[in-house]
């Protein structure tokens, strides 16, 4: 029998800090495969920041809230050991949403589990320019903010996963790219890696100043974060400017719902267009978009940074730089 370790969710979190307060690491033997499930031996586990809405008792956001006693979900890289869905064969390299363990039972169709290629030199790749952040950047920024050449884009959260991938999309397309993140080390990233125009300290800056120097103002503005950020951008934007909305981390760690932008105005005074967008709304989508991601990573216009963590029973620290944001790039942790 396959022994399973695994993070449980015991209680409902509060804040961003002391996870270990909420999960519990557990120990059981695997049972015997259903008709269509695949276990997987997860080599990566990617940390993601909407996860965090899965721990919440709120049931007004995306996707129901995990019940207590569950074992956590998250997206999970690694191969299959045993399959009773002749589409994953044993021995496949497979991403999708599993679980926090080293061992994932799943159900294809429910999880987005699909065989990913075995070639890519850095299999990290597939949590980051060849990933579902990836994906999601590629469509916020090329399709929902609609970006063109020659025009101005903000990206919030710049320096995570998504957003330090949408800046590059932005630059990619021929747009000029603004990135606010928090910290002089995550902004010399942004300049010096990833070749944004202007990158803006929220920590230490006046947001809404720095953007003012925008020429003409802002175009599109690909939200990661919510709250004053969005304030600040909703005040500099061009008439007819796009928002695509993919991310609240600014209200995450809080149960109540978050409360609407001060600048709201401006929607109808700038005849702004606001959208919010989700992975699972395109996931059918991901080969559609394979191929540009996968020149522009060979082709070096198209890089991640990897914050990496070792071993299952440090998931919770690594999931607390993520939300915490002590981390520049992607967040993964290897089993």
């Amino acid at each position: 029998m396959t022994v399973c370790r695994y993070w449980r969710l015991d209680r409902h979190p509060q804040g961003n800090t002391d996870f270990a307060r909420f999960l519990s690491l557990h120990e059981e033997q695997c049972a015997a495969l259903a008709d269509g499930e695949v276990r997987i031996a997860v080599e990566w586990l990617s940390m993601d920041a909407g996860t965090r809405m899965w721990m919440s008792p709120r049931t007004d956001g995306y996707q129901p809230p995990l019940p207590l006693g569950s074992k956590m979900v998250g997206l999970v890289l690694g191969r299959v050991i045993a399959s009773a869905d002749s589409a994953y064969p044993v021995g496949a390299l497979v991403r999708g949403f599993g679980q926090w363990a080293n061992v994932a039972t799943v159900v294809p169709a429910l999880t987005g589990l699909e065989v990913v290629d075995d070639t890519v030199a850095d299999p990290r790749q597939h949590f980051g320019a060849l990933g579902m952040n990836a994906w999601t950047a590629y469509v916020g920024v090329k399709e929902v903010a609609a970006v063109k050449a020659g025009e101005w884009l903000v990206v919030s959260a710049a320096a995570g996963a998504t957003g330090s991938i949408a800046c590059q999309v932005g630059k990619n397309l021929g747009a000029s790219v603004v990135g606010i993140a928090g910290g002089a080390e995550k902004c010399r990233f942004l300049t010096d890696e990833i070749g944004v125009d202007m990158a803006i300290d929220y920590r230490s800056e006046d947001v809404a100043a720095r953007l003012a120097e925008v020429p003409g103002g802002i175009n599109a503005f690909f939200d990661n974060v919510g709250g004053p950020i969005l304030d600040a951008v909703l005040g500099n934007m061009a008439h007819y400017g796009r928002v695509a909305v993919c991310g609240m981390i600014a209200g995450y760690d809080n149960d109540a719902p978050m409360a609407g932008p001060a600048q709201f105005d401006q929607v109808l005074m700038r005849r702004l267009r606001i959208e919010g967008f989700f992975i699972p709304d395109f996931l059918e989508r991901g080969a559609e978009f394979m191929p540009q991601l996968r020149e522009w990573l060979d082709d070096g216009k198209l890089s991640v940074r990897f914050d990496e963590t070792g071993g299952l029973e440090n998931v919770l620290t690594a999931y607390e730089r993520m939300l915490t944001g002590k981390n520049i790039g992607k967040v993964v942790v290897r089993l």
